[in-house]
């Protein structure tokens, strides 16, 4: 089975992200492989988050939903240049 790149491109203009769209989960037995976008651990991102290297989610999709904006997703793609190119 062929895996697609994660790009910029593929993200929609406007939206929100969940955490495994951005930094991907592996395949089980009912759900295909989601790719990375910015490839980096869980713990990663939320360390990341907390120092403000990578934007804060929000809560607008409900309290216990956290999501982040894809406007910001991209802006960090854009100023740092991170983009996981699968093969």
């Amino acid at each position: 089975m062929e895996e697609k790149a994660a790009t910029a491109d593929m993200l929609p203009g406007t939206g929100y992200l969940r955490l495994a769209q951005i930094i991907g989960r592996p395949a089980t037995r009912g759900r295909p492989a989601t790719p990375p976008i910015i490839p980096v651990s869980r713990s990663t991102w939320w360390a990341g988050v907390k120092s403000g290297r990578y934007p804060q989610p929000t809560h607008v999709l409900g309290p216990r939903i956290t999501a982040w904006r894809v406007e910001d997703v991209r802006s960090l793609i854009e100023q740092h240049g991170i983009m996981r190119t699968l093969r």
